[in-house]
């Protein structure tokens, strides 16, 4: 795979051909990926994969008009035919004011931050099977576990590089690791399914297959022989692997596009209180060895830790230069960028604080309650902040975790849910989008 460097040299010929071809500005992007994949099923081999690609993406403009193209062929008559495709597409577009490159003045000068998202390790492909036998091994040893959908073990490595007409040209690498188990418990109408997944950027920093396969396992018995619950108003408590969802709907209600197209339920709450007090929400862009950690944002942009909610208070907007200059603002650092079409927006090491309470502690005044660990669907209106849910999880009654419960619904508004969450001090940075426990009160839940 090409050097970070290399990469940066790609980005910027394409840029200076396109500006030789007489375009008033252009951007582009290069990007290359190479991965292996194995996955196992009840100890046999399944499926072996390696992948790589090599892609180039061009954005120009001519006056107010712009056109985006990209390519997997980087011949040097496929590229001259790619500037002169763009170019032609650029000048039969429609003018857009807003858009165009990022504030020169604005673009990130000088050393990159050391961040340490690449140990440049070769794993083979036999460390590999070996890595994903054993976390279905792991999972199958639980008592109760009786089927297998699969082990998996993953590793890539990835560069990307980013240049402008305009002075920005920079590069990063990065390197990712993954393992799976995912396995069945019980029989007949009766199973239950559930899984255990790790990723991390340093093959050092990923849990060992054991522990990956037993925390599927146990938690695939674990759901066995579930009830349903009656309907009514009470406390959810949702896992940190479905918690982290909600950062997902407040991202994509505070990003650029949303608020200049005004389809947003949390439009005009920028500087008010929209989580409850003590509620902190940051990201992180420069966090040693983070899943989503880098450099500068798709623009060429410096990125740098914020808050974005800070005690409770809605603190910025996320925004891409077009939308920044839609709204008079400045662009924040999130913009994102693809091999294809305009950039948008996007966060890094997002994560909730820690909160004050313990889970037993959170959970303890619960008479009666669920406790979430799957949710199901996607009903959640970004206009209005109406929220349904189908849900499975575990009952909660008289402030202990009891029984597995299934098939039911949750719901609620998000603004009256974000105001009515309270975090736990059980923080893990194991995503790339980070919650400890959460507790809402007051949502509505309707059983089967």
């Amino acid at each position: 795979m090409l050097t970070s460097a290399q990469a940066q040299d790609r980005a910027a010929d394409i840029v200076a051909r396109a500006v030789a071809a007489g375009v008033d500005a252009a951007d582009a992007v290069f990007a290359a990926d190479a991965s292996n994949d194995i996955s196992v099923r009840l100890g046999k081999l399944e499926d072996v994969g390696r992948s790589e690609s090599e892609d180039l993406g061009l954005r120009v403009f001519i006056g107010q008009r712009s056109a985006s193209v990209s390519t997997s062929d980087l011949s040097p008559a496929a590229l001259d035919a790619l500037v002169e495709r763009a170019v032609a597409m650029a000048r039969e577009a429609p003018e857009d004011q807003w858009a165009g490159l990022a504030p020169e003045a604005r673009l990130m000068r000088g050393t990159a931050p050391l961040l340490d998202i690449d140990d440049q390790e070769e794993v083979s492909p036999a460390t590999l099977r070996d890595m994903a036998m054993r976390a279905e091994e792991a999972a199958l040893a639980v008592a109760g576990v009786t089927n297998s959908e699969g082990g998996g073990a993953s590793a890539s490595r990835s560069v990307w590089a980013l240049a402008t007409s305009h002075g920005f040209a920079g590069s990063y690498s990065t390197s990712a690791y993954g393992l799976s188990a995912s396995v069945i418990a019980g029989e007949g109408g009766g199973m239950q399914r559930d899984y255990g997944f790790h990723s991390a950027r340093h093959r050092s920093r990923l849990e060992s297959p054991e522990d990956v396969g037993k925390r599927a396992g146990e938690r695939a018995v674990a759901r066995l022989n579930p009830g349903r619950i009656e309907s009514a108003s009470m406390p959810v408590v949702y896992d940190p692997r479905v918690g982290a969802g909600l950062l997902g709907h407040l991202t994509s209600a505070i990003a650029g596009q949303a608020i200049t197209r005004r389809t947003s339920f949390l439009l005009d709450s920028l500087g008010a209180k929209v989580f409850a007090d003590g509620v902190t929400i940051s990201d992180d862009p420069h966090r040693p060895h983070g899943l989503r950690s880098r450099p500068f944002d798709g623009e060429g942009l410096p990125v740098s830790p914020c808050d974005i909610i800070n005690n409770g208070v809605l603190e910025t907007w996320l925004l891409d230069s077009a939308s920044a200059r839609q709204l008079g603002l400045e662009p924040t650092g999130h913009a994102a960028r693809g091999v294809g079409g305009a950039p948008g927006v996007t966060t890094s090491n997002l994560y909730m604080h820690a909160g004050h309470v313990p889970v037993e502690t959170l959970i303890g005044d619960i008479q009666r309650g669920v406790y979430v660990i799957e949710l199901i669907g996607q009903g959640v209106n970004p206009v209005t902040g109406d929220y349904s849910r189908g849900a499975a999880g575990f009952l909660i009654e008289d402030g202990r975790i009891t029984r597995p419960v299934a098939e039911f619904t949750i719901a609620g508004n998000l603004k009256d849910m974000f105001l009515n969450l309270t975090p736990a001090t059980d923080l893990e940075f194991r995503y790339g989008t980070n919650v400890p426990t959460v507790r809402i009160d007051g949502m509505t839940v309707a059983g089967g």
